[in-house]
C-alpha cells in the first residue's frame, strides 16, 4: 500500500511540475518577446548610427535572426528598414497562413507596422484574427486580414481594398511578401496596384540556375501533381524584378527566400548580389541535386 501511495504521490507531483513548467514557459516566452523588442530597438539604433557614420556595414547575410519568421528573415528585414527607413509601415503579405513562420509578423507585433494579410483558407483567417486581436501589442489596432484565393485576375482588386482599409491614398508601400507555393511568378507579374519598396518572396531552389516557372492556372495546386512542382526559380524572379525596377540584395539562411529592393534606394549601402550568391547555400545545392531530377521532365515554362 505504501508503495502505491508513493507512486500516486509521485504522479501528482510530476503533474504539478508540468503545470508549473507550462506556466513558467509561458512567462518565459512573454519575457523573450519583450526582450526582443528592446534588443531590436538597440539594433535599429546601432544600424542607424552606422548609417550616420557611413559604415562600415555588415553583410546582409550576417544580420539575420528569427522571432516569428521561418528562418532568419526577421533580422534581415529589420536591417534593411533600419537603413532605408519607412514611408507608411504597410506590409502586404500574400498567402499569410499563420503568424508563426511569416515574414511580416515581427514588423507588425514588435515594430508598429500595419498589414494587408491575405489568407487562403477560412481557418487561417480565423486563427490569424484571434492571434492579433489577443496580442497586447496589436489588439487595439490589428492588421487587415482577408480570406481570398488569389489569382492574377483578382490580386489588384484585393490589394486596392486593403489599401483603402488602411486609409492610404498612395501606391507606395514598404514591403510585399509572397509565398504561395504555386503561381507566385504570375501573381507578382500581375501586381500593379502598389509599388513596394522591398519585396521578399520564396523561390524554388530545386530549379537551380534555370529560368523556369510553372504555367499559370487559377486553381493551381502542386499536390495534384508533385509537391516540388511549384513556383519559379530565382533567375526567373530576378528577370521579373529587373522588369519591375528591383535588384536582388540577398537571401535567407537556407537559400529559398530572396530579398529585392527598388532601384535607386540605398544602392551604395545595400549592394546588389548575383543569383549564384544565393544558390551556393548548402540547402539550395542539395535541393537541386537530389530533388530536381524528380520534376525535371514536368511542364515548366522558360521565362
Amino acid at each position: 500500500m505504501k508503495s502505491i501511495l508513493k507512486r500516486f504521490a509521485k504522479i501528482i507531483s510530476n503533474l504539478l511540475l508540468k503545470v508549473l513548467s507550462l506556466e513558467s514557459i509561458k512567462k518565459e516566452i512573454q519575457r523573450d518577446l519583450f526582450n526582443s523588442q528592446i534588443q531590436q530597438r538597440h539594433l535599429q539604433l546601432f544600424y542607424q548610427k552606422l548609417l550616420a557614420n557611413n559604415g562600415p556595414f555588415p553583410k546582409l547575410s550576417d544580420t539575420g535572426f528569427r522571432v516569428y519568421s521561418q528562418t532568419n528573415e526577421d533580422g534581415i528585414l529589420l536591417y534593411i528598414f533600419s537603413l532605408i527607413g519607412t514611408t507608411n509601415k504597410i506590409c502586404l503579405d500574400v498567402a499569410f497562413a499563420s503568424p508563426f513562420g511569416a515574414n511580416t509578423t515581427n514588423l507588425i507585433v514588435n515594430n508598429g507596422w500595419n498589414g494587408i494579410l491575405i489568407c487562403g483558407a477560412e481557418n487561417e483567417k480565423k486563427n490569424t484574427e484571434k492571434y492579433f486581436s489577443s496580442h497586447p501589442d496589436t489588439n487595439l489596432f490589428p492588421p487587415n486580414i482577408y480570406k481570398k484565393w488569389v489569382t492574377r485576375d483578382n490580386i489588384n482588386e484585393i490589394v486596392k481594398q486593403g489599401i483603402k482599409d488602411c486609409n492610404l491614398d498612395e501606391r507606395t508601400i514598404d514591403l510585399f511578401s509572397l509565398d504561395i507555393d504555386g503561381v507566385d511568378y504570375w501573381i507578382w507579374k500581375a501586381l500593379d496596384a502598389v509599388e513596394p519598396r522591398v519585396v521578399v518572396l520564396e523561390y524554388h531552389n530545386v530549379l537551380g540556375e534555370k529560368s523556369l516557372t510553372v504555367p499559370y492556372s487559377k486553381d493551381f495546386n502542386r499536390f495534384n501533381i508533385h509537391p516540388d512542382y511549384m513556383g519559379a526559380s530565382l533567375p526567373a524572379f530576378v528577370k521579373l524584378a529587373k522588369e519591375k525596377g528591383y535588384r536582388l540584395v540577398g537571401c535567407n539562411l537556407h537559400g529559398y527566400n530572396a530579398f529585392f529592393i527598388k532601384k535607386g534606394i540605398a544602392e551604395d549601402i545595400i549592394p546588389e548580389v548575383s543569383v549564384q550568391d544565393c544558390l551556393n547555400q548548402p540547402q539550395a545545392v542539395d535541393a537541386h541535386k537530389n530533388r530536381y531530377p524528380e520534376v525535371a521532365d514536368f511542364d515548366w515554362l522558360n521565362v
